[in-house]
């Protein structure tokens, strides 16, 4: 049976105690400390504030206990209360860091986050702990995003701790949000000469490797980190991704099935798996890791949507058309889903489903010329000839003389025996693209085959 922190803790245990009896026990301020430091990391403010008000009536001149009470009241949004105990405790104590650390504080909640850094700096010159001031300057610089002044300030913590992952993480991070990635190889490989054994700083070179599109070498910094660190789930996430780009999909399955045993399975791992395997030509296994992914997450869109992709491929399209609603369910909102539900109704000829489809994707100012000339197609192929002229005038606003909608107009003109229209748009369309005209016969064949139509073609030539 494990300790809990009650038994591990006999200040804490006996506080609590005194809590449950009303007796007052005395302890030493350090003691308080600790009591109050564990309920402020549980979480437990209240508890944290009868310690603060016990430890102050004992201990009425501890300035590390009056500190907790101002971070107490920093996190409770009492700030002038705050600033006003910071400023006694000041005067009693100018040379204290902790001090400047929390009107830095207080002023960063207030986003001055200039004047938090100026005390920060203050707070630099009388630390024994000049890698964690560094810190709080990075953050503050990274709300200011100056990310080069944040970059130099975690770097200096490096120079501290060369162990210091959260630094080394903050340092490219802001690299990363400045775009200079061969500036983070760079540095990466500097840290790398000093701790050639660090797993995080591969990993790191691999990421600014892959982004610059250079997968062979962020291959090889992926394989020393996960040589490093056999069970680093990152490094072999990194590395599947990077064999998937350089289309060796056996070895990318092999490193996404390292993650599922060395971690909880992610619906993202499944998700990858199957598309490997789609690459490789093997639908029916791609389909049941995509399922797998659903299973996982059944919100996971993507993976619903792939699902789809791949039954229509094989034009299953009664199977396609259930999963993709299941995406569009997901996520209504995305154009590409309706698009790709316009597409199976039409293989299905379910042409109401298929006009609902394309106007989603108008609704969603999906304004591409392909989702108004099918839509426009499919309401004259079920002779809606009224709404597909509607809907040309609508994309002509967007796409002024094109000739996919010229040919169309000509086509619905002469439908309504308004052969002047018809003429003049038929002239228009010539002009912009001549060897386009088959379309006409292709959608309007009885059009096509109109004497005056063939004689505006000849004259054309």
């Amino acid at each position: 049976m494990s300790l809990t922190p009650r038994d591990e803790n006999l200040p804490l245990s006996k506080f609590e105690s005194m809590l449950k009896t009303n007796s007052v026990y005395f302890f030493d301020s350090v003691e308080f400390e600790e009591i109050i430091h564990y309920y402020l990391e549980m979480g437990k403010n209240p508890l944290a504030k009868k310690a603060i008000k016990l430890g102050l009536e004992q201990h009425p001149n501890s300035i590390n206990l009056k500190l907790l009470h101002v971070e107490v009241l920093v996190f409770e949004g009492e700030l002038e209360k705050a600033t006003t105990l910071l400023n006694t405790l000041k005067a009693l104590e100018p040379n204290n860091e902790e001090v400047y650390v929390q009107q830095a504080n207080i002023l960063s909640k207030k986003n001055e986050h200039q004047q938090a850094i100026n005390l920060l700096k203050l707070a630099l010159a009388i630390t024994d702990d000049e890698a964690d001031i560094y810190a709080i300057i990075g953050m503050e610089y990274l709300f200011l995003d100056n990310f080069e002044e944040a970059r130099l300030n975690f770097a200096k913590c490096l120079e501290v701790d060369y162990e210091d992952y959260s630094s080394l993480y903050n340092v490219i991070y802001c690299f990363d949000m400045e775009s200079k990635h061969e500036e983070a190889i760079s540095f990466l490989n500097k840290y790398i000469d000093k701790d050639p054994y660090s797993e995080v700083a591969w990993h790191q070179l691999g990421r600014q490797y892959y982004i610059l599109e250079k997968y062979e070498d962020a291959l090889k910094a992926f394989d020393y980190a996960v040589l490093i660190d056999e069970f680093f789930v990152g490094a072999f996430l990194e590395k599947a991704k990077t064999l998937e780009k350089l289309e060796n999909f056996e070895a990318a399955i092999e490193n996404y099935a390292a993650t599922l045993e060395l971690d909880d399975p992610t619906s993202f791992a499944f998700l990858r798996i199957g598309e490997c395997y789609k690459n490789l030509g093997e639908n029916t296994l791609a389909i049941q890791f995509y399922k797998k992914a659903v299973h996982e997450d059944p919100l996971l869109d993507k993976a619903w949507i792939a699902i789809a992709n791949t039954y229509l491929e094989n034009k299953k399209y009664q199977n396609a058309l259930y999963y993709v609603k299941k995406a569009i369910e997901i996520d209504e909102q995305n154009t590409l889903y309706w698009r790709k539900y316009a597409e199976i109704n039409l293989k299905l000829s379910f042409y109401e489903e298929t006009i609902k489809a394309f106007q989603e994707c108008l609704r969603l100012e999906d304004n591409d010329l392909i989702i108004w000339v099918g839509l426009c197609d499919t309401q004259s192929f079920i002779g809606d000839y009224e709404d597909a002229l509607i809907t040309l005038h609508k994309a002509s606003v967007f796409y002024e003389s094109f000739a996919e909608i010229e040919y169309r107009l000509c086509g619905l003109y002469f439908k309504f025996k308004n052969k002047e229209k018809g003429r003049v748009h038929l002239q228009k369309a010539l002009e912009i693209d001549f060897e386009y005209h088959t379309i006409l016969k292709e959608l309007f064949p009885a059009v096509f085959k109109l004497s005056e139509v063939q004689t505006v073609i000849k004259n054309f030539k």
